[in-house]
């Protein structure tokens, strides 16, 4: 009996730190082998006048246009109201086609250019969209003769398409929308670390336990360390959509002065020798940067342009950015992240504990 209760006493006592290894597991595998669904890369030509007739060239995405052949239906659609539907469809293969469209001499416009927007509706697939697809050019803009040239196809009786868990397809993202489990999942975790080292903070300046400020120090090591690797993912991301690891982007560089701000922090440590004040100062200290945090990531970015999500006031985690689907990954992900930081900053603790006891004993 007392046998069971050893062996069974440090599994309730670690049942976080398996759980986080398992949700890290699911994360890796859920998050990197989900499907995309069906979606458009490209539609050729891009730049089209008026009054031509013209074949688009649409390159599509874990498609099967070739099985919905017979069904295929295209529009290029110019505002809510109106839309061009294409007289031939042919599938080349699953991943392209051909649409055919005739363009009216004069478009129902004021401006002598405008973007459409490729609509495709496929049985297998369901629909798809690929926003500004093309920019059409008229002679000269007469919207009262564009209202009277204008063939109106509605889009409608749309099909639902292969059902199942798959990410969305999202223009530019592509499957770099993955990083969303690594990139924004670390820093929600960072985000939880510091919580917890400003907490020990303020416990130290309450009772002045140095176990507080280990703690504290232990907790900002790891939140760090989880900025950083925020970081870096999140360049290579931009790399991959924007064509520059750095940007300059107003999210990018408060996120960095954030970050040094809080490894100013281990400077500060570093330079007083006395246990006491160093502990002190620190503490303070960390109270600032956690302060300083809070409008550096959260408000500036949503207050000026930024081509991060989240400008303007959008959260970043809506239906736009994050569908039920990757919410199944992506909370998972924060959880087991943050137990692993957790659990890193608790063994970094002990190692401080165990250093500060061999140099007392010196």
């Amino acid at each position: 009996m007392t046998t069971d209760n050893q062996t069974s006493s440090p599994l309730r006592r670690h049942w976080w730190k398996a759980l986080g290894v398992l949700l890290l597991l699911y994360t890796f595998t859920a998050g990197l082998l989900t499907p995309l669904k069906p979606g458009i890369l490209t539609a050729k030509p891009q730049l089209l006048r008026a009054g031509t007739e013209v074949t688009l060239t649409v390159q599509g995405y874990n498609t099967f246009y070739a099985k919905g052949e017979g069904e295929l239906r295209g529009w290029l659609k110019l505002d809510n109201q109106r839309a061009l539907g294409a007289h031939s469809v042919k599938a080349l293969s699953d991943n392209q086609l051909e649409l055919g469209f005739t363009l009216p001499a004069v478009l129902p416009i004021s401006s002598k250019t405008a973007a459409l927007t490729l609509i495709l509706d496929n049985p297998v697939d369901g629909p798809s969209v690929l926003p500004d697809a093309v920019s059409v050019t008229q002679e000269a803009a007469d919207s009262l003769a564009g209202v009277a040239a204008w063939i109106n196809a509605p889009i409608e009786k749309l099909h639902q398409g292969a059902t199942g868990i798959r990410f969305p397809f999202r223009n530019i993202l592509y499957e770099t929308i993955r990083n969303t489990y690594f990139h924004v999942a670390l820093w929600f975790a960072m985000l939880l670390l510091f919580i917890g080292s400003v907490r020990h903070s303020a416990r130290y300046l309450k009772h002045f336990d140095a176990e507080d400020d280990r703690r504290a120090a232990a907790y900002t090591r790891v939140g760090v360390m989880f900025g950083i690797l925020g970081l870096i993912t999140g360049a290579i991301w931009a790399k991959n959509t924007w064509n520059a690891y750095w940007s300059w982007d107003v999210k990018q560089n408060m996120t960095a002065i954030a970050l040094f701000i809080y490894i100013a922090y281990f400077i500060l440590r570093a330079a007083f020798e006395d246990p006491e004040r160093k502990a002190r100062l620190a503490a303070v200290y960390n109270l600032f940067a956690f302060t300083a945090l809070i409008p550096l990531i959260f408000v500036i970015p949503r207050l000026t342009d930024s081509l991060h999500p989240g400008a303007g006031g959008n959260p970043a985690l809506g239906g736009e950015d994050l569908d039920n689907t990757m919410r199944m990954i992506f909370y998972p992900a924060i959880i087991g992240w943050t137990l692993l930081g957790v659990w890193m900053a608790q063994l970094n603790f002990r190692l401080d504990r165990v250093l500060h006891k061999v140099i007392d004993m010196e």
